[in-house]
Parts: C-alpha cells; sequence; structure tokens
C-alpha cells in the first residue's frame, strides 16, 4: 500500500488531483491510502479519501502529519499571490514557515527510522520566482529573482526542499506551476485570479471585470494539465534532475486578446460582451512584473504536459466543470 497525503487537499487543485488519482491510479503502484489535509474542504468535494483538518503553520501540526509516514507527499497549501502581498506577516508565516516546520519533521522522522524513511515530496511553487527583465522566453538557465513577496516565498522554499534533498532527509520535487486557467467556482485573492475570470463568469453568463491591458501576455495550464503534472513528479526519477530540482513546467503563452477570441469562437460575441473593463493599478503593477513566455525544455524532456491552444483549456473547463453548458 502507498500512502498519499495532499497538503492543501480542500482546494482545487489538490481535489482535481485526489479526483485522479482515484480514478486512474498512479503508475508503478496498485493500492493507494489517500488523506486530504486542509484547513477546510468544500460541501460538495470528493467523500472517498480520508480527510483531516488544520493549519500547516499550527505549532506541532506538521509532526502529527509526518507521523503517519506518508510514501508521497503533495504540499500545495499556500496563501495566494495578492493575499501574500497585502498582508507580509501572513505570506511569510504560513508560504515560507510552514514549509520549514513540515521539512524539519521529515529530517526528524528521517533520523528517528535511522535513514530508513525517505519520502517523495512534491511542492507547487510558481513561476513568481522570477522577475524582470525578461527575455522573450524564459529558459532553464534564467536567475530565480522574484518581484513580490510570494515569490520570494516561493523561491526561498525550493531552496530549502533542495537542500533537505541534498541531505537526504527526502526526495523532493519543486514544480514552477504556470498560472492555472480556467479555475472553477469563484475568484479567490489571488492577483491573476481575473485570467480565469474573464472566461468563467462570462460561460455561466456572468459579467467578468477585466483590470488589466488586453495586451498583457501571460503563461497558463489547466487544472487537469496541473493534476498531470504532479502526478508524473510523484514518480519521476529524481536522479535525472542532477541535483536541480525546480522545473519550469509546460504552458501556452497567450495574450488576454487571444483568450478573449478562443472565447468568442468558442462560446459567441454575447459571452465577450460580459467583460467589462475596469483597471486596477494595484493588480496592473503586480502583472507587470511577472514572466510571460517560457521554453520549458527540460520538464517537456522529462515527459511533463500540458496544453498547445487556450481553445483546449476553455473545453477542458466545459467538459470537466461546466457540465451543464450551452456552447
Amino acid at each position: 500500500m502507498t500512502k498519499i497525503l495532499i497538503i492543501g487537499g480542500g482546494g482545487m487543485v489538490g481535489q482535481k488531483l485526489a479526483a485522479r488519482l482515484i480514478e486512474k491510479g498512479l503508475p508503478g503502484h496498485t493500492d493507494l491510502d489517500i488523506t486530504l489535509f486542509d484547513v477546510a474542504f468544500p460541501p460538495k468535494g470528493l467523500s472517498g479519501p480520508k480527510q483531516k483538518t488544520g493549519n500547516l503553520s499550527t505549532v506541532g501540526v506538521a509532526q502529527d502529519l509526518v507521523a503517519y509516514k506518508p510514501d508521497i507527499v503533495f504540499h500545495l497549501a499556500a496563501i495566494v499571490s495578492g493575499e501574500a502581498e497585502t498582508d507580509f506577516s501572513k505570506g511569510w508565516d504560513v508560504n515560507m514557515m510552514s514549509m520549514w516546520h513540515l521539512l524539519e519533521a521529515f529530517r526528524n522522522a528521517y533520523d528517528a527510522s535511522g535513514g530508513a524513511y525517505v519520502p517523495r515530496l512534491v511542492f507547487t511553487s510558481s513561476i513568481a520566482v522570477f522577475g524582470g527583465p525578461f527575455p522573450e522566453k524564459i529558459d532553464d538557465e534564467f536567475l530565480s529573482a522574484p518581484q513580490t513577496s510570494y515569490g520570494a516565498q516561493k523561491a526561498i522554499s525550493e531552496l530549502m526542499l533542495s537542500d533537505f534533498s541534498r541531505k537526504g532527509f527526502l526526495d523532493g520535487v519543486s514544480l514552477r506551476l504556470p498560472t492555472i486557467c480556467v479555475r472553477p467556482g469563484k475568484a479567490n485573492l489571488a492577483a491573476s485570479s481575473f485570467f480565469s475570470g474573464i472566461i468563467r463568469e462570462p460561460l455561466n453568463g456572468q459579467e467578468a471585470i477585466l483590470p488589466v491591458a488586453d495586451s498583457v501576455r501571460h503563461w497558463h495550464a489547466s487544472p487537469r494539465a496541473a493534476a498531470g503534472f504532479l502526478v508524473h513528479a510523484a514518480t519521476l526519477d529524481t536522479k535525472l534532475l542532477e541535483g536541480r530540482r525546480a522545473l519550469n513546467l509546460p504552458g501556452l503563452s497567450c495574450t488576454v486578446a487571444e483568450q478573449i477570441e478562443a472565447l468568442r469562437r468558442i462560446a459567441g460575441q454575447d459571452a465577450v460582451d460580459l467583460i467589462k473593463v475596469a483597471p486596477d493599478p494595484a493588480v496592473i503593477k503586480i502583472v507587470e512584473g511577472w514572466p510571460r513566455n517560457f521554453n520549458p525544455s527540460r520538464a517537456i524532456a522529462l515527459g511533463f504536459k500540458a496544453e498547445s491552444t487556450f481553445d483546449e483549456i476553455i473545453q477542458t473547463y466545459i467538459a470537466e466543470d461546466l457540465p451543464k453548458a450551452s456552447v
């Protein structure tokens, strides 16, 4: 039996990941024991896996989770970019210090087991670890120099995970996720939430606010692709990483205008007319410091896959999260 722990399992990506594991399993593993951990769970969320509620920032919680001796841990929990920027202390406490406590708990478990317990830890990092000025495409050699608190917190967590892995306390991989789009449900406090909102709301017959210019270019992947990234990382031969444990993942670079054109092709002009432009200086400033395009050759060579058109991303949302859509 393979014990799997999903920290942040109540969130959208955590739920997508758990559903995929339940439906398709994990390559090379025949019997999965899945536990979801989060501060709360959606009322209509998955009912099959075990659920534990708590806050990873609370003293002793990391030790309790590690005492369960999971074989594979997915660490998805974080507060999002906009909240991390406005609540400085909370951002560092949740996004960085909780990672430190989790890694320390694994180190203590390694020592207690005499080196016999070395789990796989897959950490969801972010393209926010990069800051401008940017080349036309960011390749795998581009330096990490974040320009937001959220990006700095993710970058430091990557370095900690790499060092604990180097020492042999665990076997970690950091995945620099593209912005996940189209996210189902309601908008969150992420500065990037409008990328989903301008598609999701019109498809649901609701008005959407566009706070930036339609010339803004960004890097996207669907929730389905995100779940696929995580599953692939869980069984990846980490020797192939040669000590560089953070990966830029595949995605799709497009402008907001190109997103809107894809929406027009799929849902028509009536849906596009529901998008209202309302510039937000705070969001504009944050987005200006984000990367726009990548050449993620390492991850592609290692077998990670994403969509190639924004039409595919919209169709994925319609198929998985808008089953009664009339488009």
